[in-house]
């Protein structure tokens, strides 16, 4: 059995009294996801909190500040015929600086959604799992 760690990040702003979340539509599957990446495949011994911040800024084109870790998502997939378990780092990021017009080629599009929209634009289980808790964490700041 192989496994592999990625990380990745829930990256909000706040404008007009209203709370808008970062989704990106991946190019390859062409649904909305959070931005995510594997852990060491660019940088050895690169920490799940750098990766995140990484990964969010190559995907997006945003730069975030990490305030919260959220719980890991673990799940399985297959890949030429080898089964892969995969655990995903998520944490919770307030919005820096950056454009979202200047994200790399795996993101087909990125933007910014209103909180309240978030949870229908997702498509997978383990996006719409850390959504969750990261929209309760994100409701108590303001």
């Amino acid at each position: 059995m192989k496994t592999e760690q990625s990380a990745g990040g829930v990256v909000f702003k706040r404008k007009d009294n209203k709370t808008f979340i970062l989704i990106a539509k991946h190019s390859a599957y062409h649904r909305w996801v959070f931005p995510k990446g594997l852990i060491g495949d660019k940088i050895q011994n690169e920490s799940k909190e750098d990766t995140a911040l990484r990964e969010v800024q190559e995907e997006t084109g945003v730069n975030g500040k990490i305030l919260y870790p959220l719980k890991p998502v673990i799940y399985w997939y297959q890949f030429e015929g080898q089964k892969i378990k995969k655990t995903v780092y998520y944490f919770v990021m307030e919005y820096l600086a950056g454009d979202i017009t200047k994200h790399d080629f795996e993101m087909e599009d990125v933007k910014w959604e209103l909180l309240e929209n978030v949870s229908t634009k997702l498509a997978f289980k383990g996006d719409k799992k850390v959504w969750e808790e990261a929209k309760l964490y994100i409701q108590t700041l303001f």
